[in-house]
């Protein structure tokens, strides 16, 4: 059976040939805000305090980080996974950020105190830019979204905490994320604590 044909005016377009890296396509500011803030809406309607909110906002990001992640990887790295932490915060930092905001993060810092820790930083996020916050929830950070999306790129490139613990003489593994908190500093600071088996584990492979 040959694939079929379609037609888009005079030409005729086989789905075979269309190629898998699609083009990027701008979305208007004004429609992002929109949804954006009808999505915030909708949080703030199920949920009493201003930490359950931003916990809601970043559950959403995460599903969104766990689709994107993939679809960099098809399009831009040629279906190879990054298995260094370094190269994977300066993909989110680079990639992720253009493939969403279109312009790169604008820090990337390692805590000079503790190894396991590092900053990603932006002077004005844009889930923040048209969000007017009321004035008893002035500590609320709706980047929290973002937050979410990179806790779920990281899970997926497993910088994870593996905790094995025996059930019924079973042993299983529990994954353990790296935690992901959103302060308002310089901006807003995306604070990213990794377990220091992940450290460990990263440097192993300096070895290899």
């Amino acid at each position: 059976m040959e694939p079929f044909t379609t037609f888009t005016g005079k030409t005729k377009v086989n789905p075979l040939d269309r190629p898998l890296v699609k083009p990027k396509y701008e979305i208007n500011i004004s429609l992002y805000a929109l949804l954006f803030s009808e999505m915030v809406q909708y949080c703030h309607n199920k949920v009493y305090t201003v930490p359950e909110l931003q916990n809601k906002l970043s559950e959403m990001g995460y599903h969104v980080g766990q689709r994107i992640i993939d679809a960099l990887f098809i399009r831009e790295k040629n279906f190879k996974r990054e298995i260094r932490l370094i190269n994977t915060l300066v993909l989110i930092k680079t990639s992720v950020w253009k493939a969403l905001f279109g312009k790169e993060a604008d820090k990337l810092e390692h805590a000079n105190d503790d190894e396991t820790t590092y900053y990603i930083i932006e002077k004005e996020t844009i889930v923040n830019k048209f969000i007017s916050v009321p004035r008893d929830k002035g500590n609320l950070n709706c980047a929290s979204f973002i937050g979410g999306i990179i806790e779920a790129i990281l899970t997926e490139c497993s910088f994870v905490n593996k905790i094995p613990i025996l059930i019924n003489s079973h042993c299983l593994l529990i994954l353990q994320p790296a935690k992901v908190t959103v302060h308002w500093h310089k901006g807003t600071t995306f604070m990213i604590k990794f377990d220091e088996s992940v450290i460990i584990r990263d440097k192993a492979l300096d070895n290899k």
